[in-house]
């Protein structure tokens, strides 16, 4: 009689311990029914959409990078103008055996290394003080040239630009050989400075570049900037060029092959793209009727998709993709991921069952060794 009661006393704990366990079995997060429940139509909090042809359309928007026409319409910088930082060659030749600045003997005197300071001006003895920056090599001479021509008979006058251009840009980043660099006649451009400097150390697919200017700082993606000449623009002196990783990222939860936030890898990433990216669905455990992309969505896209004109602010956005359907995978493939989405799959139906079951047999496995054991 006491073996009887005992057994049943065991029975008993193990059954209220099923009932506890079934009301909390293990899982990567909500199924569909729970993401459901959240919807606005179910007083919720959230849109629950199903992605189609016009939701596709209508939140394929993309990060608008491009330089603006006030760096577009910058043309190049003359190669033959000069600029403060400058170094300069003079050759001076008098028409006089004892000119004023020549050795006596000889009729021509070089003046090397002359430097155009901060102000761009540079010095010549007798021709004073003069004003060299904005001028070309030729304006630079004929203003000497008029400056000496009141003190020595028919001087004639040699200006020649030397190396150590004063105009420069400094190049940062993702880049093979940072510096500061100088604008030359092949590096007046923003893709031929890149390359000056070594190109990109990162991939070219997920590259940005920005150019500050000033109090102006404007980006483009690497390819885009190749794609279309109009974008490489012409430098100007102390511009930065910073190159940079995209930092957009998603994160993956759920019955996928792995779930973490992701970086992009590509200029544009689809939800099919995503998938792939973190190793596709689980076999055993992914409903593929149950893949949810997750966003808050600005009111203008929002309404456009809802089909109305009174929400106001970001808008909570659950788009659901059914990859079984004929076009489900198209719908997946053309369906554009955004920066911060959340790709969510949900477990199979199934998978909740054998967990249920699995539950139920192994407590009874136990209680039938307990049994075992009392006899």
């Amino acid at each position: 009689m006491t073996g009887t009661l005992n057994r049943r006393a065991v029975l008993t704990g193990l059954s209220a311990t099923l009932l506890t366990a079934s009301c909390g079995l293990p899982r990567s997060g909500p199924n569909k029914r729970q993401i459901y429940s959240g919807s606005v139509l179910r007083h919720g909090d959230a849109f629950v959409v199903k992605v189609n042809d016009f939701v596709t359309r209508e939140t394929a928007v993309q990060p608008a990078l491009g330089f603006t026409s006030q760096f577009i319409n910058a043309g190049p910088i003359g190669s033959d103008t000069i600029r403060a930082g400058d170094t300069l060659s003079l050759t001076i030749w008098e028409n006089v055996d004892d000119g004023l600045l020549a050795n006596k003997g000889a009729n021509a005197t070089q003046l090397q290394q002359v430097q155009v300071d901060g102000s761009g001006y540079i010095f010549v003895p007798y021709a004073g003080r003069i004003k060299a920056a904005g001028n070309t090599p030729d304006g630079l001479r004929r203003i000497i040239t008029a400056k000496l021509d009141t003190q020595t008979p028919d001087p004639q006058v040699l200006v020649t630009r030397t190396a150590g251009d004063g105009a420069t840009v400094s190049v940062m980043g993702a880049i093979n050989g940072q510096g500061v660099y100088p604008i030359e006649r092949p590096t007046r451009t923003l893709s031929a400075m890149i390359a000056r400097a070594g190109g990109v150390s990162i991939k070219p697919e997920v590259a940005r570049i920005t150019v500050k200017r000033g109090k102006m700082a404007e980006s483009i993606w690497l390819k885009d900037l190749y794609d279309n000449p109009q974008m490489d623009i012409a430098l100007r002196a102390n511009d930065v060029i910073l190159v940079e990783q995209d930092q957009r990222a998603f994160t993956a939860l759920g019955a996928t092959g792995s779930q973490a936030r992701v970086p992009f890898e590509t200029q544009t990433l689809s939800a099919l793209d995503a998938i792939a990216t973190v190793g596709g669905l689980q076999t055993n455990l992914a409903d593929p009727t149950g893949v949810f992309v997750l966003r808050n969505e600005p009111a203008a896209i929002a309404n456009k998709v809802l089909g109305r004109t009174d929400l106001v602010g970001d808008q909570r956005m659950i788009y659901v993709l059914d990859l079984t359907e004929p076009n489900g995978m198209f719908m997946a493939r053309d369906f554009v991921i955004r920066d911060g989405d959340t790709v969510y799959v949900t477990e199979a139906p199934f998978v909740q069952w054998q967990k249920t079951l699995s539950a139920i047999t192994s407590p009874l496995g136990t209680a039938a060794t307990i049994n075992n054991l009392a006899n």
